[in-house]
């Protein structure tokens, strides 16, 4: 049922056109809104008119109509005169308001359906049937966008909902839903099944407003392009994994496509046990968790900057021979030179492993 403020903004908007009040009731008689100047109705005559086979009467001085939803009367709008004209207003009323009814079902619907197909949860058979009946077209090369809102306002995934459902809507072919409590889901379209520009444009673009405009932290992930409906489930694991992923390794990044996950979509794969012993024979009784703020700093500064100590060195603002010292000193207490490239390349992914089981070990797996 569409809320009552929306209801009486409705009417509200039909009498300054007409200058007619009007008062729309259920099928009991009781008044779900109404204009500022109008009467309520006797509910009694209402419902009385309610349970009646005609679709209109006059009764005193009022035009009485019923309003139907998918094809049986279910509200009764009262308007207030007994003029020609006034009939004609009323009809008018009645067309639009089931118009809304119908838009806003369909609305309703649509999100409806959009949550069961991304959870796996439609025959194929239904698939097709439902998206028809909601003229939602089968052949349409789409990806899925998330966009996880970090819980920093009550009703941040309401506000994010809110502000995009003005920028990506149906008549462009996208549509927005949602799935849990703490991300918002983009069905986008794009223009071929190779459009990726589109899909990060998109994700950018939702990512920037809501971090300016709502000033809430989000990031956002997308997964592949399918071109059917009955595959977007497919590209909803993918962005919900690319998510994952990009938490886990890539925290500086607030975009991140599924295609390019690198190494961490390799780590993010492998057996937890496997993890543990892995770390176990890089690092033995040292993990890397017990390394020190600047040692971490540091060892990834001179990653970032492709082991070069010089470069390294002028970027911390510290002087070379520090940061050889430093680097040795983390040799003699791991065993690895992280200015070799063998040596680095196992630093590297060992850190990697090592978030990712922190992560494992904060969620409840």
């Amino acid at each position: 049922m569409i809320p009552s403020q929306i209801l009486r903004n409705c009417l509200e908007e039909l009498k300054s056109i007409t200058k007619v009040d009007f008062c729309l009731a259920d099928m009991t008689g009781a008044p779900l809104g109404m204009t500022a100047g109008m009467q309520a109705p006797d509910p009694a005559l209402l419902s009385g008119f309610a349970s009646t086979p005609v679709d209109s009467q006059i009764i005193g001085n009022c035009y009485l109509m019923k309003v139907e939803e998918d094809g049986e009367p279910s509200f009764v709008l009262a308007a207030e005169g007994s003029s020609e004209n006034t009939l004609i207003y009323a009809r008018i009323a009645v067309s639009e308001i089931q118009n809304m009814l119908t838009a806003y079902k369909e609305k309703y619907d649509r999100n409806n359906f959009f949550q069961n197909l991304l959870l796996d949860n439609l025959l194929l058979v239904d698939i097709y049937n439902r998206a028809k009946k909601l003229h939602i077209e089968n052949n349409v090369p789409r990806t899925i966008v998330m966009i996880e809102v970090e819980k920093t306002a009550e009703e941040g995934e309401a506000t994010a909902s809110e502000l995009l459902s003005g920028l990506y809507t149906a008549q462009n072919g996208d549509y927005l839903t949602a799935v849990d409590e703490s991300s918002v889901i983009l069905i986008k379209a794009v223009s071929s099944s190779d459009d990726y520009a589109s899909a990060e444009q998109a994700a950018t673009v939702a990512v920037d407003m809501l971090n300016t405009e709502a000033l809430l932290k989000v990031r956002a992930s997308y997964g592949t392009i399918v071109n059917e409906l009955k595959d977007l489930s497919r590209s909803y694991k993918e962005a919900k994994m690319a998510m994952d992923v990009g938490r886990i390794f890539y925290a500086g990044k607030h975009v991140i496509s599924y295609n390019s996950l690198g190494i961490g979509r390799l780590i993010y794969q492998l057996p937890v046990n496997l993890c543990r012993i892995f770390l176990e024979e890089v690092f033995g009784d040292n993990p890397p968790s017990n390394l020190d703020e600047e040692t971490l700093t540091t060892i990834n500064a001179f990653f970032d900057n492709n082991l070069n100590v010089s470069e390294t060195s002028r970027q911390l603002f510290v002087h070379r021979n520090t940061l050889v010292y430093r680097i040795e000193k983390l040799q003699k207490n791991s065993g690895l030179d992280i200015r070799c490239f063998d040596d680095a390349l196992t630093f590297k992914i060992a850190l990697m492993v090592s978030s990712y089981l922190k992560y494992i070990d904060s969620t409840d797996y």
